[in-house]
């Protein structure tokens, strides 16, 4: 039983899954370089908008033909901009296991109408992927940030399938392998794995994708920042650094930043690499405790990015007020903040582990939780 502090703390304690961690030894002066004051439509402006978009596509390895953008209202505004311009022509597959799936299922159910049919897996696990008709256009997430659950390759997606794929992949870009050839649509947010700053998204369309675009227009309206074409074709300037609204250029600049570190560790195969790292620190914890696991119970989905940890001991009485007095200590302290599970997931501890997190943070991390259980279970059986 740990009954005294531990001796190593975290040297960064920011677990946060969104905002994350900024990469490590970060600083406000990196910044200094931000054309701020200026238009983003300037030539300097445009020079950095630009500069973000080649770098993601030579880091992430995104195909030369597909488009890359930056777009509104982070990830949120990029899945959304490619549901509402894309969907409706066929009917759809809305796949979700945790929240943020289960949010694009509403959209298309409640606010678009579409045909759709629904496939659901309960937090800690996962849709067949090899039943769904990909005959349809099929809604996912690749990685579930609130779950812990994640695909474990793109093995089930025909390459000769009729509709396009929408994949989510705001908690796996540059940390996990993305198989570019099986998504038409790919979103994500600066701000989990490389911890840029928030409210900015990424929309990444294949051809296929940039083919349904100039076909279909949609039955509902689309507002401004939605709009992707003009008189049937894409508007080529968003994907190079046009941005269809007025972007933050210190943001900019903090990707940009971000992506100077992302290529000084080796690029994706060391961000990755990092990942999976810090992954491992926890398995090893885990795997040496029996009153804790992994909220996935198949070691094939588990996510090393968004780590969903639950209490399995049999003396905690109300196991969500337990892991929330856990956090709390962990908060108190300063060696674990924003360490609580999701507010609509099981009850639990969600450690970020992309790729700005060191894995040293990790390890000296787990002890801390260790001590935080004993103490909590004292608590609890003192107020008995």
């Amino acid at each position: 039983m740990v009954t005294t502090h531990p001796g190593t703390r975290p040297a960064n304690p920011r677990f946060s899954s969104g905002p994350c961690a900024k990469p490590p030894h970060w600083t406000l002066d990196a910044l200094k370089d931000a054309p701020l004051g200026r238009s983003h439509r300037a030539s300097v402006g445009k020079a950095k908008l630009k500069a973000a978009i080649d770098r993601t596509r030579a880091i992430l390895g995104v195909p030369d033909d597909y488009r890359i953008g930056i777009v509104p209202a982070s990830d949120t505004g990029a899945y959304e901009m490619a549901m509402w311009t894309m969907l409706g022509q066929r009917p759809v597959e809305m796949v979700a296991w945790e929240s943020f799936g289960a949010g694009w299922v509403t959209d298309a159910v409640k606010q678009l109408k579409l045909d759709a049919r629904i496939n659901e897996a309960r937090y800690g696990e996962i849709v067949d992927m090899a039943a769904l008709d990909y005959d349809r256009d099929v809604c996912f997430t690749w990685n579930g940030t609130t779950s812990g659950v994640r695909m474990p390759d793109g093995g089930a997606i025909p390459a000769d399938r009729g509709g396009l794929t929408l994949c989510d992949a705001t908690s796996a870009a540059f940390a996990m392998d993305l198989p570019w050839d099986k998504l038409d649509v790919t979103t994500f947010s600066w701000q989990k794995v490389l911890g840029g700053e928030a409210a900015h998204g990424v929309l990444i369309l294949s051809p296929r994708a940039v083919e349904r675009l100039e076909s279909y227009t949609p039955p509902w309206p689309l507002p401004k920042i939605f709009r992707l074409t003009k008189g049937g074709k894409l508007i080529d300037g968003i994907f190079v650094g046009e941005t269809i609204n007025t972007p933050s250029m210190l943001c900019v600049e903090d990707y940009l930043v971000a992506l100077d570190w992302a290529e000084s560790i080796g690029g994706l195969p060391g961000l990755i690499e990092r990942a999976d790292n810090n992954y491992s620190a926890i398995a090893q914890f885990v795997d040496e405790h029996d009153w804790i696991e992994f909220l996935a119970a198949d070691p094939a989905v588990r996510s090393t990015t968004s780590v969903c940890l639950k209490f399995t001991d049999d003396r905690i009485a109300d196991g969500a007020a337990f892991a929330k007095a856990v956090a709390k200590r962990l908060e108190a302290e300063g060696v674990g903040f924003d360490m609580g599970a999701y507010r609509d997931a099981p009850p639990g501890l969600r450690i970020w582990c992309g790729s700005t997190v060191e894995t040293s943070d990790v390890a000296a991390l787990m002890p801390w939780i260790e001590w935080a259980f004993e103490a909590e279970l004292a608590e609890q059986a003192k107020a008995a």
